[in-house]
């Protein structure tokens, strides 16, 4: 999830759910009758009370969490705008570098570099996709 700022883009990360000393980007489980796009759109409205665009893929992380194993599909959203967050966390957009620092596992910082490096690559302007 990003947003573009005069300064480049501001990237979304969210504190974990139960873990206020871990940082992620938001992600969840797709619901019945759900298309992975469609929760990823869910959830972060529902995390960090966005509404966005999809821009594509960014990858997929697997990891294992107490309920068993993940695999997780992230996607590069563009923020379209705020609206009433459903979750109690706190969120944070922040620059590339301070985003990556934040995060709190490997995986999802290489996702990030992921998004980066989709945001510089995607456009021959210099501006980000829409």
């Amino acid at each position: 999830m990003f947003r573009p700022s005069s300064s480049g883009p501001l990237f979304l990360v969210v504190q974990a759910h139960g873990a206020k000393d871990q940082w992620v980007l938001p992600k969840g489980h797709v619901e019945a009758g759900e298309t992975p796009e469609d929760a990823a759109l869910r959830e972060v409205r529902e995390e960090a009370g966005v509404e966005a665009a999809l821009a594509g893929l960014v990858g997929e992380s697997k990891f294992v969490a107490p309920r068993g194993p993940v695999h997780a599909r992230f996607y590069l959203m563009r923020h379209q705008r705020d609206v009433a967050r459903e979750e109690d966390r706190a969120v944070a957009w922040l620059p590339f570098l301070e985003a990556r620092s934040r995060l709190t596992f490997a995986d999802q910082r290489g996702l990030l570099d992921r998004a980066q490096r989709l945001l510089v690559g995607g456009s021959r302007s210099g501006d980000p996709p829409r």
